[in-house]
């Protein structure tokens, strides 16, 4: 049975297909950072034209008589400045992982050093933890 790939996905919403890395490959080489500046420049595009869009379609504010519609109306706007908000968050995110990228601090732990990895970079390329570090700061957010 095949796997059913996420379309959320950063290579899917990128159109970028996955780095194969080839036997004895240096870690974070030319190759690679070309691989996720490519992927940090087409979804910061992509954040910022819909923003734009965004921008907009907010300009036309239409006031509705009828109190539920204006309620519905109301909670769309504010799942819809939720998720700008996300949105702004993450364009932020980029513009630091892309400063990374140019200072050569980019693939690497900012806890403990180690390499964060090809694969958890293509899932979420503005993370700064390997998986282990990220684990143990979730536990002692829930514990605090």
């Amino acid at each position: 049975m095949q796997k059913k790939k996420s379309n959320s996905s950063i290579l899917n919403i990128t159109k970028i297909k996955p780095y194969i890395k080839k036997k004895k490959e240096k870690y974070m080489n030319h190759l690679q950072i070309n691989h996720f500046k490519n992927i940090l420049t087409v979804l910061y595009k992509k954040l910022t034209s819909t923003k734009k869009n965004y921008i907009k379609k907010n300009k036309e504010n239409i006031n509705f008589a009828d109190p539920i519609d204006r309620i519905v109306q109301e909670e769309e706007f504010t799942f819809s400045l939720i998720n700008k908000n996300r949105e702004i968050k993450l364009l932020n995110n980029i513009k630091k992982t892309i400063k990374k990228i140019e200072e050569n601090n980019f693939g690497y732990c900012k806890s403990c050093g180690i390499e964060i990895g090809i694969k958890r970079l293509e899932a979420q390329p503005t993370t700064e933890l390997c998986i282990d570090c990220k684990i143990l700061s979730e536990i002692k957010n829930n514990v605090s």
